[in-house]
């Protein structure tokens, strides 16, 4: 696990790179409330309550990345009844992680693949969220949203806002890591592999 001041110089570093504060809080799978913390915070004052997770041993591996792509699947399915399809025409991985359990999950079911930028990573003014035009439109579209981690659900639920205002019709949402103990979002139920808790 990350020491305190090792998650400070990451921050920082990337800060540097140019990375804004929600690229940052995506890349270290914290809140953006604790990476404000990390950036502004001297020493000694009392962290967010708030859970680190690396995954980067399973995310930098292919291999891996198919046997959780596949865990995912089956956790829906077990959930579902044992149906075999996912009922769902396509794939929308939340950039940056989502992006290739999503694609590894569409190839596997035949969706398609969409990917969605969400306003945390815009760098205007008034920072919007958007699907990428070079991948699959989701208008009338029954769509699946594929993230690594939700921390507060903000950026699911504006996921789902967004494909509900363009025609999207949001089914489920698939998330390795639930740091809420969530169920559903919205309405769209949400199907974690592993929800995390801190007990103090």
């Amino acid at each position: 696990m990350s020491s305190l001041t090792d998650l400070k110089e990451r921050a920082r570093l990337l800060l540097e790179e140019g990375h804004s504060q929600g690229q940052i809080a995506d890349e270290l799978s914290l809140s953006m409330e604790t990476v404000t913390w990390l950036l502004t915070q001297p020493k000694g004052d009392v962290a967010p309550r708030d859970v680190h997770i690396d995954w980067t041993a399973v995310s930098c591996d292919a291999t891996q990345l198919e046997s959780v792509a596949s865990m995912m699947i089956d956790r829906y399915r077990a959930s579902c009844n044992g149906a075999m399809s996912l009922d769902a025409d396509v794939m929308i991985g939340i950039a940056i992680s989502g992006i290739p359990l999503a694609t590894l999950i569409g190839a596997r079911e035949g969706c398609s693949l969409a990917i969605y930028h969400p306003a945390k990573h815009a760098v205007s003014e008034t920072p919007i969220g958007s699907i990428s035009g070079n991948f699959a439109s989701i208008g009338e579209k029954r769509c699946i949203i594929v993230d690594d981690v939700i921390t507060s659900g903000k950026t699911i639920a504006e996921v789902i806002g967004y494909l509900r205002r363009h025609g999207g019709v949001p089914v489920a949402v698939f998330v390795l890591f639930d740091k809420r103990g969530i169920t559903e979002v919205d309405g769209v139920p949400v199907y974690s592999l592993f929800r995390i808790s801190r007990i103090d």
